[in-house]
């Protein structure tokens, strides 16, 4: 499923017709074809590849039939798991925003990560994307 627009694309993440989470391309950048990328995945699905799975689907089709040529994401370094996902996706961790998010009215340091399409094609296994 997806909500398209020009500014966004987000898919749910659908396990035997549940939808258990979503992997979204947001604030896209036509003109410099770049898009900001996230996911989330309900607790009770996290640690048995169904985010990475997801992830590496959406950014390979954003990196090809979305028309995009670079997707960004960030998560907070205290939060690794996030950036197993966005490893598995074909993203590159690009290095560190301080203070970037205000979480509960405290400033927490991100992890930046981008992918381009010039990058290699992830090997993680993938979803049949439906739209």
């Amino acid at each position: 499923m997806t909500e398209g627009g020009l500014d966004r694309h987000v898919f749910a993440i659908d396990l035997d017709g549940t939808a258990v989470g979503a992997v979204g391309v947001t604030a896209i950048d036509r003109e410099n074809r770049v898009g900001w990328f996230w996911y989330w995945l309900h607790r009770a699905h996290r640690g048995c590849g169904t985010a990475s799975r997801a992830a590496a689907t959406v950014s390979n089709w954003a990196l090809s039939v979305g028309g995009l040529e670079r997707l960004e994401l960030g998560h907070r370094v205290n939060n690794p798991a996030s950036g197993v996902v966005a490893e598995a996706a074909g993203f590159v961790r690009e290095g560190v925003e301080r203070g970037k998010f205000l979480i509960a009215g405290v400033r927490v340091d991100v992890l930046t990560y981008g992918r381009l399409i010039t990058d290699p094609v992830p090997l993680t296994e993938t979803f049949k994307l439906r739209e």
